[in-house]
């Protein structure tokens, strides 16, 4: 089902996809080699382009009829890897999209860097626009990230994380991005204040969504399907809505023994499998999943301003499939 779904969007979007492949190459332009370097390990390594592809759909969806969303879409491919550089030194992962982490094949020192020129390179993409409002989408965007990641680091190893919270985080660290990618291409095309809030709720629980299920994949997923380690959330401190959950629910005993669980950074292959086990019992896994369902009904709700349209459907779909994916 998943993958029919994704064959069904990814052949009407083929043009597009390469388009953007294309223009995320044209537009890093760094005079040094090395930044280039580092910088495609990661970009040119797999990623799904959901975000430059939302801003593409959402400005065709608004009759955009110029030839610059390619380009512009480009500025949060570059922002959402710049985010992913840091990310992997902050958290210390070894691996990403399969492929040993750049601080890891270089040094940590030039990851940051290169995280901070794709940042630049976002910031000149949306200056050239000329349009102070997507300018002042992106400082938004880069205001918010910054105080989700940290938000989420201050609150490392925290058993008592509420869900409250824990979805304060998400929405700063992961949907505000699409909720801004979504709103520039309303922008962009000149829509209405009203379609431009239609498509940023849209993008905003879409973002909620993907995170959730991002959530429970660390539990769920094959580490060779996911690319980067199952579990790895658990082991770097992070407490998502599948343990928060099923830790609330939990019987006095099976709740120490996630706690127990939860505060050793070592993790054994045989407790990971028993905490699997007590998020299953403790619905852990379903009520995460279910939420993320609520926010893609969301989603869709607010495409429904909207004519009917083949974009339309597509956007519907891409919702769909963020419940569906298996990485």
């Amino acid at each position: 089902m998943s993958e029919d779904l994704r064959g069904y969007i990814f052949s009407r979007v083929a043009g597009d996809m390469e388009a953007i492949e294309t223009a995320l190459a044209d537009n890093l332009t760094p005079y040094f080699d090395k930044v280039r370097e580092i910088a495609g390990h990661i970009l040119f390594t797999g990623g799904k382009r959901v975000r430059p592809l939302l801003m593409v759909l959402c400005a065709r969806l608004c009759r955009y009829d110029g030839s610059d969303d390619k380009r512009v879409s480009v500025m949060f491919e570059y922002l959402h890897t710049a985010t992913l550089l840091h990310d992997d030194i902050v958290d210390g992962a070894a691996m990403r999209r399969g492929s040993p982490a750049a601080h890891v094949v270089w040094d940590p020192a030039s990851a940051v860097l290169v995280g901070d020129f794709l940042l630049a390179r976002s910031a000149s993409i949306a200056v050239d626009t000329g349009r102070i409002a997507l300018m002042k989408i992106l400082a938004d965007i880069l205001e918010d990230m910054s105080q989700g990641e940290i938000h989420q680091l201050a609150r490392k190893g925290n058993v008592n994380l509420s869900e409250a919270e824990y979805r304060t985080i998400i929405l700063h660290k992961t949907a505000v991005l699409m909720e801004g990618a979504c709103r520039s291409g309303a922008i962009l095309a000149g829509a209405s204040d009203a379609h431009a809030r239609a498509l940023a709720d849209y993008g905003r629980n879409l973002g909620m969504a993907f995170q959730m299920i991002d959530d429970l994949l660390d539990y769920t997923a094959d580490t060779q399907v996911l690319g980067k380690a199952v579990g790895a959330d658990l082991r770097e401190g992070k407490f998502t809505l599948p343990l928060i959950h099923a830790l609330g629910r939990a019987d006095a005993g099976d709740a120490e023994t996630i706690k127990r669980i939860m505060g050793n950074p070592d993790v054994t292959d045989a407790a990971f499998e028993t905490l699997k086990r007590l998020l299953e019992t403790y619905d852990g896994i379903g009520y995460t999943r279910r939420c993320a369902e609520a926010h893609i009904q969301e989603a869709r709700s607010a495409l429904d301003m909207f004519e009917p349209s083949e974009t339309r459907t597509l956007l519907e779909k891409l919702a769909d499939y963020t419940i569906l994916r298996r990485t």
